[in-house]
C-alpha cells in the first residue's frame, strides 16, 4: 500500500469522523461544519494565523522522520521543544543588547541544548542498549517542572499576569509576513528544512547509511557502517529540530517563555510524521492538515457552541488509525521481505 494512499485514507476518514462528531455534539451543525472546514480560509487574517500554526508540525514531524530512518524513535519532543524555547529565552535576554546576532546565537543555542538531549538518549542505546523511548519520554517529563520552576520564579516577569519570563527584545524578534497576524518567517525557516532533510536522507552517503541502519542493522555493521554512532546523530537532529521549533515560537509568536506554552506540539510532531509515513516531502500537506484541523476547530469554538476538545478527538483517533496502517505496512514489508 502507497504512502499517498494511505495518507488519502486517513484524511477522508478523518473528515467523515469530524462530520459525524459535529452532527451529534453540535445544536447547530451546519453553522458549525461551515465555520470548521472554511473558518481558517474565511480572511487573510486566519489563514495566515493556521500558516503559522504549521512551522511547529513541519520540523516536529522532521524530527520524528530523521531517528526513525534508523531504527529510532524520540518521544521526548514535548520537553525537547519547551526546553529549548526556554534556553532561546534565556540566551535573547541576556544578549538583547547584540540584536540580531544575538536571536541568531539564541536560536543555535537553544536547538543545541535540545539536540544534546536526545543524542544523550542516543548515546545510552548505542553505549547500553537502553530503550530511546523510555529514556526520551522520562527525560522531557523531568524537564517540565524544572522549566516551569525556573519561569515561575528565577525568569519571571512580575509586571505581567501570566507566568512568564519577560519579552525578548524586538530587534531580536523575526520578521512577520502578514501584519496584525502572527505567521512570521519562522515558517519559511521551516520549509527551507524539508528539502534539506530530503536531500541528506536521499542523496547523501550519511543519509544512505541512516537508512541502512534502519532496514537492517546487522547487515548495515557488516558493511562497515557505525549504527552506533549513527543511533548517537539521527536522534541529536531529531532534538535539534524539536529545539529550534521552541526558538522559532518564541522569536516569531510568543517572544516569551509562558509557562507550558508549548504542550503537546511535541506528539502532534508525531502524528505529522506518522500521516506523512515518515517521508519528509509529505510532512508539509499532512501539517497543513492538522493545522487547518485545530484552526478549523477553534474558530468553530469561537462562533458556535462547540468544545475544542473535539480536536483532540479527532488528532487521538488520526495518531491511532496512522500507527494501525503503520503496523499493517512494517508487517506487509516483512512477509514480502521488502524490510
Amino acid at each position: 500500500m502507497s504512502n499517498k494512499f494511505n495518507i488519502l485514507i486517513i484524511i477522508a476518514i478523518t473528515l467523515v469522523l469530524i462530520v459525524l462528531l459535529v452532527l451529534i455534539l453540535s445544536e447547530t451543525p451546519l453553522k458549525t461544519l461551515f465555520f470548521f472546514f472554511i473558518g481558517p480560509f474565511i480572511n487573510l487574517f486566519s489563514f495566515s494565523n493556521m500558516l503559522n500554526n504549521i512551522t511547529p508540525l513541519i520540523l516536529g514531524g522532521l524530527a520524528v522522520t530523521i531517528p526513525m530512518k534508523t531504527g529510532n524513535l524520540n518521544l521526548g519532543g514535548e520537553g525537547q521543544v519547551y526546553f529549548g524555547a526556554f534556553i532561546t529565552t534565556a540566551v535573547a535576554l541576556s544578549v538583547s543588547n547584540i540584536g540580531a546576532m544575538g536571536a541568531v546565537i539564541a536560536v543555535i543555542t537553544g536547538s543545541l541544548c535540545s539536540g544534546i538531549i536526545a543524542a544523550f538518549c542516543g548515546f545510552c542505546k548505542a553505549k547500553w542498549k537502553t530503550n530511546e523511548l523510555i529514556t526520551t519520554f522520562l527525560i522531557s517529563c523531568a524537564i517540565f517542572p524544572i522549566v516551569n520552576f525556573l519561569i515561575a520564579n528565577t525568569f519571571a516577569d512580575p509586571q505581567t499576569a501570566l507566568i512568564s519570563t519577560r519579552k525578548i527584545a524586538e530587534n531580536m524578534r523575526l520578521p512577520i509576513i502578514l501584519k496584525k497576524s502572527n505567521l512570521s518567517a519562522g515558517f519559511l525557516i521551516a520549509l527551507s528544512f524539508v528539502p534539506l532533510v530530503y536531500f541528506f536522507l536521499a542523496k547523501s552517503k550519511m543519509g544512505y547509511e541512516f537508512r541502512m541502519t534502519g532496514i537492517n542493522e546487522f547487515f548495515a555493521r557488516y558493511g562497515g557502517i557505525n549504527t552506533k554512532l549513527h543511533t548517537v546523530l539521527s536522534m541529536g537532529m531529531s532534538g535539534f529540530l524539536y529545539g529550534l521549533a521552541g526558538s522559532i515560537m518564541i522569536l516569531g509568536t510568543y517572544h516569551a517563555a509562558i509557562k507550558e506554552f508549548s504542550a503537546g506540539l511535541g506528539w502532534s510532531g508525531l502524528t505529522t510524521a506518522l500521516i506523512a509515513g515518515f517521508s519528509p516531502v509529505s510532512v508539509i500537506p499532512c501539517a497543513f492538515f492538522l493545522a487547518w484541523i485545530n484552526s478549523g476547530a477553534r474558530i468553530a469554538m469561537q462562533n458556535t457552541g462547540l468544545t475544542h476538545e473535539i480536536a483532540l478527538v479527532v488528532q487521538a483517533f488520526i495518531f491511532l488509525l496512522s500507527t494501525s496502517l503503520l503496523i499493517k505496512n512494517i508487517r506487509f514489508n516483512k512477509k514480502t521481505g521488502k524490510g
